[in-house]
């Protein structure tokens, strides 16, 4: 039978696939749509298999809320190229995903993989976008938060975006979220407070700490040797340079020598001799730069560096509290 042009444009829009794919498939139905739909999906979990291996790092992150701002989400749907994770039917699609959290208050990415998406499960919209596509195609972010007030911040691009949740509503309420979310996108804290970093990352910190700390107490005393001995620290840092500095009559082979005796000695006697308390002082002083660092509350304020970020909260109001976020960024 013949294919009309307005029977593909209606194949087209029950699947959003394209055209030729649409008159193909019409074709190999001999008309019947639903057998051309089966025929598409097909198509698609053919192109999901043979491209299971491949990177799919670009594609579109938007994250939502509900209108009274109580609810929030943030989805990932992943792409191999960024050229097709621009197009209008893969932003929609990555729109409509969070559309449908939002609508049916879905709280895990496991819930939303077989919530119901015009007739078929989610898990099975993934492969049929990779039939229109012709890429793999994934959904691999998804956090929601359920706070009093949640604020929902998508940096331009729509390569990266963050939830953060407040105990407080309002107009205030509402500037100062954004400010912080603003401040979450930017800064990438991994905590709203040091109380939110784990007890094993604490401990890995402090013990990076000591171990930097000893380290560059053992090259000062080296270095104070070498200097002493009328050696340059900076020509003896490495074997190579070494070599590379006695080759240029930087350094005679026995000043060489005598470095290397003296790195290994005072090495050995520095490392000996350092007092633990010294290294636990400096090591505890790390980890309260890493908590100022890498925790929300702690960090420089982006819109104004003399203040913390909780100093800036506490200006505009008092009682005003993060009680949570998510920040999600592709190819993090």
């Amino acid at each position: 039978m013949a294919i009309t042009a307005a029977d593909v444009n209606k194949l087209r829009q029950m699947t959003g696939s394209g055209m030729m794919d649409c008159k193909n498939a019409l074709v190999e139905a001999e008309g019947d749509f639903e057998k051309a739909v089966d025929i598409l999906r097909k198509k698609g979990q053919k192109i999901a298999a043979k491209r299971a291996d491949r990177n799919a790092n670009e594609g579109y992150v938007v994250a939502k809320t509900t209108p009274d701002h109580t609810f929030g989400v943030v989805v990932m749907v992943n792409c191999e190229t960024d050229f097709v994770g621009k197009t209008a039917d893969f932003t929609n699609y990555a729109n409509a995903l969070a559309d449908l959290a939002i609508s049916k208050h879905i709280t895990s990415k496991e819930a939303l993989m077989q919530a119901d998406f015009n007739g078929q499960t989610v898990e099975n919209s993934l492969t049929e976008m990779s039939g229109k596509t012709g890429e793999k195609v994934e959904l691999n972010g998804f956090a929601c938060l359920e706070k009093t007030f949640v604020s929902a911040y998508n940096h331009m691009g729509n390569r990266l975006a963050v939830i953060a949740a407040f105990n407080k509503n309002g107009e205030t309420a509402e500037t100062v979220a954004h400010e912080v979310a603003m401040q979450i996108a930017a800064m990438n804290p991994i905590a709203v407070d040091e109380k939110g970093v784990s007890q094993e990352l604490i401990d890995r910190e402090l013990e990076v700490g000591k171990e930097k700390t000893i380290q560059e107490q053992i090259q000062k005393a080296v270095d104070a040797a070498l200097t002493k001995a009328g050696i340059n620290p900076a020509h003896v840092d490495s074997d190579d340079h070494i070599n590379s500095n006695i080759t240029k009559g930087w350094i005679t082979e026995a000043q060489a020598q005598q470095a290397r005796e003296i790195k290994v000695k005072v090495a050995e006697e520095k490392a000996k001799n350092i007092p633990a308390e010294m290294v636990e002082k400096i090591a505890k002083g790390r980890l309260n730069k890493f908590f100022k660092e890498n925790t929300l509350m702690q960090q420089e304020f982006i819109r104004d560096g003399k203040l913390t970020v909780a100093d800036y909260m506490k200006g505009a109001d008092k009682e005003l509290v993060c009680e949570g976020f998510f920040r999600i960024q592709l190819g993090a």
